[in-house]
């Protein structure tokens, strides 16, 4: 069931992942879908799919959102290329856990200035802008489904040749 807008989210656990070509930040938010957290990195690589799949199980998650980078016009590159085949793929992994590709424009941007801001030096941000990425994304995200009553993003269907 849907929410109207305005309405509290749905209930339950999300993960918001922000895959990069080294590492995959992850983020989760509250049973209530209120707050966003940052949870772990993960290296990217073999055994990050099931890494993430035994992450989604621990935390009980109900859905996965996964970064989709576009540039500022909303175009989408090489880089949303990537994220796309890497969704597909943990959509494989996870199904039928709902995976679903949510805009990601200035999320690494935003998590910078937030720890920049709190006096996190260059070298210190980049052990935790992953997470912190991933944190912004599932707020965004969050906040898109309580202003219009939808789940935010486009879910994904395993095989169905995203």
């Amino acid at each position: 069931m849907l929410s109207r807008a305005g309405d509290p989210v749905r209930p339950g656990v999300r993960l918001a992942v922000d895959p990069g070509s080294v590492r995959i930040g992850v983020a989760r938010s509250d049973p209530s879908g209120v707050l966003a957290t940052p949870l772990t990195v993960v290296r990217r690589g073999r055994g990050d799919l099931d890494a993430l799949a035994s992450l989604a199980a621990a935390e009980e998650a109900i859905e996965i959102l996964v970064g989709l980078p576009r540039s500022l016009s909303g175009r989408e590159g090489p880089a949303a290329a990537a994220a796309k085949r890497f969704a597909a793929d943990l959509a494989a992994r996870v199904a039928p856990l709902p995976v679903r590709l949510v805009d990601e424009r200035f999320t690494t941007a935003t998590a910078h200035d937030a720890l920049r801001q709190v006096g996190r030096d260059s070298r210190a941000r980049r052990q935790t802008v992953d997470s912190a990425a991933a944190a912004v994304l599932l707020e965004a995200a969050l906040e898109s489904e309580r202003r219009t009553g939808r789940a935010p993003g486009e879910l994904l269907r395993p095989g169905a040749g995203q």
